[in-house]
């Protein structure tokens, strides 16, 4: 059975068309059943529309069409389960269409194609004798149908996208927030990597081509790196410092010498050494470690293009352009044309990748993992790309690129008018003040950040600099960077967490190889059983605030008392190394912890005696309270920061804090969202931190409302029974107030 089932699937998936598709699948699966009849209807407009068959009239494809209300098709549709009757023709929900000439056929089954909750299509067989069909065909059809369904999605999605008056939408994690109208541009002519194995003629000759094709490649890097210098985008440019470290003879550019002094030439070297490297990081099977075999792979081609293509020029469109790509490496982005990149598609990637801190920094909406994407013909085809939403619109009809230009042309004006009040302090109607406190990790454009109203920074990412390293930054580099964001935030305070890898932000230098990462070796854990590397953060975090006294340092993953005892030890040997190796006081920071582990909930009394204030960490604290990886796109609907479970929790910790006299604040995505800003300050907290993107509008929001009819609020909202019921009524309060646009 399971050769049979593979050997339909991979017939159907390498079809080119969807008719072809779907008529293998109907001839083939006739075969494999032994039945006399199968069909294959797809779901368009609301319609189960008949589009391939082995047994019906062959002129009814496409003819015979019916709603889901209708025949047993429609019902196993409408109720999205099998329909198995030993004689179709007794049942009240059979429909007869004269045109498909199936008078002849009793016995009926038929499974319904469902892609991610929705039907997609249903696929049926048909026999002349009275029959029901077996349990191990009913399991066949229905194993086969989960199989196909986003084979059939994807061809659908073709086919629609051929037609260039169906808009058809794919969707992605959004990397870089923004909308952009504009055509696709595929990019298209990459040097490949699988380059002829062939053995040199004159090594010297081909050690001459390396070491000037390495050249070329590492004078364009230099000039990448040195023009975000000059941008003051450190964080960036050190992304191609990396790259030249991968390039010097001690990494990759060495290995390249090398295969061609054992006989190689420079094409076939440079291609060796790349796809060996690639494969041994791919076998890792770390979605970071899979980003960074990229790196290696884009650094082979830039030298292959050096080597077969030298000073070909990059293409250049003419007018902006929305990329898509399978992969796109941050040499790529850095060399494209200011002003002609209007977004960025990817089918890999992850928000984590270079390419994806590239295209924030650069403030260019980008989404990534959008699923074969490439199997579309999307080349100079208009596309909406709405990166807030992670979605991708092909073929959008005029009336949709109007309503997104309306969509961009208000969202302006909107920022305008919230951001005329930024400077303001964020005090409700009733007078209680609201500080409104930064998340960063990237040092770009922090200044101007911090210029633009924020109370201060509440959570500065420290894994960022160590991601865009290859390898554990010094103390001394760690001091550098840390005494930036020092002094970026002008005497306001500072929440530096401490390092916060594992789970879905892995290092490259450092892998980790987990069945169940989130639940696995990640933040403290990490930090406290590598007390060298903690030391040294601690050290380079307490040197950096020497002079100051902004300093808060809050640590990641807590999940008991023991942990935060252990920092404590060692936070108080480092201090006292560096007031020995000073000859003086320093300021000591506040320590204070994340609150995501749910255990620590029940114990924050304990957690008050030990350190200075709290941080809900919402997104994590939601991930474990509902056992749902917010990363998994099988289960990210259930990810729902709305829930009355959670917001009770969310409740009980501000109450707690408050009995305990521990400060506390809520640094989460939810902060940075209004409806979300409404509960927490309903709840009492009184710090929230959010990206930069949202403080203006979460200030102007706050200004406008009554915590006392908040407060009032809350009490209805912890008595609902799931999310959707507590958007609802928080949307009612803000039409209520004339407050709707604010969610826009």
């Amino acid at each position: 059975m399971l050769n049979t089932l593979r050997d339909i699937t991979q017939s159907v998936a390498s079809a080119n068309s969807l008719e072809t598709a779907l008529s293998l699948l109907v001839s083939q699966t006739k075969l494999a059943m032994q039945t006399h009849c199968c069909s294959i209807y797809i779901l368009e407009q609301q319609q189960l529309v008949l589009s391939a068959t082995e047994g019906l009239a062959p002129n009814s494809i496409n003819r015979v069409k019916m709603p889901l209300s209708e025949g047993l098709v429609g019902l196993a549709a409408e109720k999205e389960e099998a329909v198995n009757l030993a004689d179709a023709k007794s049942h009240p929900r059979f429909k007869l269409f004269p045109e498909v000439e199936e008078e002849e056929y009793r016995a009926f089954l038929a499974v319904p194609i469902i892609f991610q909750k929705q039907v997609v299509g249903v696929i049926v067989v048909q026999q002349p004798q009275p029959r029901q069909f077996s349990e191990n065909e009913e399991a066949f059809l229905m194993t086969l149908a989960a199989q196909l369904a986003v084979v059939v999605r994807n061809l659908k999605n073709k086919a629609a996208i051929s037609n260039v008056q169906q808009q058809v939408v794919f969707k992605g994690t959004s990397a870089s927030k923004g909308i952009a109208i504009a055509d696709g541009f595929v990019l298209g002519g990459a040097i490949s990597l699988d380059q002829p194995e062939e053995q040199a003629t004159d090594l010297a000759t081909e050690i001459q081509r390396l070491k000037a094709a390495m050249q070329r490649c590492s004078d364009i890097i230099s000039t990448l790196s040195q023009r975000f210098d000059r941008e003051n985008v450190d964080d960036v440019a050190s992304i191609f410092s990396a790259l030249q470290l991968l390039l010097g003879e001690a990494s990759l550019g060495g290995e390249y010498l090398r295969e061609v002094n054992l006989g190689w030439q420079a094409e076939s070297a440079v291609s060796r050494v790349s796809k060996r490297y690639i494969e041994q990081f791919i076998a890792m099977e770390d979605p970071y470690l899979k980003e960074r075999a990229s790196d290696i792979r884009e650094l082979g081609q830039k030298v292959l293009r050096q080597l077969i293509e030298p000073d070909k020029l990059e293409l250049a469109p003419d007018k902006p352009v929305i990329l898509v790509a399978k992969e796109v490496d941050a040499t790529l982005l850095a060399e494209f044309p200011r002003g002609k990149l209007a977004g960025i598609v990817t089918e890999l990637g992850g928000v984590n990748a270079h390419a994806a801190i590239l295209a924030r920094a650069l403030g260019v909406p980008a989404i990534v993992g959008v699923d074969q994407v490439l199997s579309a013909d999307v080349d100079n085809k208009k596309l909406v790309l709405n990166a807030n939403s992670g979605q991708l619109l092909i073929s959008p009809s005029d009336a949709i690129i109007h309503e997104y230009l309306c969509l961009i042309s208000e969202s302006k004006a909107q920022q305008r008018q919230f951001s005329a009040e930024r400077s303001l302090p964020a005090e409700t109607l009733d007078g209680q003040r609201i500080q409104l406190y930064l998340n960063a990790g990237l040092l770009s454009g922090l200044s101007t950040d911090m210029a633009e109203g924020a109370d201060g920074i509440g959570l500065y990412r420290t894994e960022i600099p160590f991601m865009l390293h290859q390898r554990f930054p010094s103390e001394l580099e760690q001091v550098q960077v840390y005494k930036q964001v020092l002094s970026a935030a002008r005497d306001r305070p500072v929440v530096m967490r401490t390092l916060d890898v594992g789970g879905d932000k892995p290092l490259p230098y450092f892998p980790i190889t987990e069945d169940n990462p989130f639940l696995g070796w990640r933040g403290i854990r990490l930090s406290l059983d590598h007390p060298e590397l903690f030391l040294m953060q601690l050290r380079a975090m307490l040197t950096a605030n020497a002079d100051s006294s902004q300093l808060q340092i809050l640590l990641p993953m807590v999940s008991n008392l023991d942990e935060i005892d252990r920092t404590l030890l060692y936070l108080e040997q480092a201090y006292s190394e560096l007031t020995e190796e000073l000859a003086r006081e320093i300021p000591k920071p506040k320590i204070g912890v994340m609150l995501e582990v749910p255990s620590l909930l029940f114990q924050l009394e304990d957690v008050a005696k030990r350190v200075d204030f709290v941080s809900v960490g919402s997104n994590d604290l939601t991930q474990y309270l509902l056992a749902v990886d917010r990363n998994n796109p099988s289960v990210s609907p259930l990810f729902d920061s709305f829930h009355p479970g959670v917001l009770r929790a969310l409740k009980w910790t501000i109450t707690d804090c408050n009995r305990f006299q521990l400060d506390a604040s809520i640094c989460g995505e939810l902060a940075g969202e209004p409806m979300g800003a409404l509960l927490l300050v309903a709840m009492g907290y009184e710090k929230l931190s959010m990206n930069q993107g949202s403080i203006a509008r979460i200030n102007y929001l706050l200004r406008r409302i009554n915590k006392a009819e908040l407060e009032r609020l809350l009490d209805q909202v912890l008595s609902l029974s799931n999310g959707e019921q507590v958007r609802q009524l928080l949307n009612q309060y803000l039409q209520q107030r004339n407050l709707l646009s604010i969610l826009d």
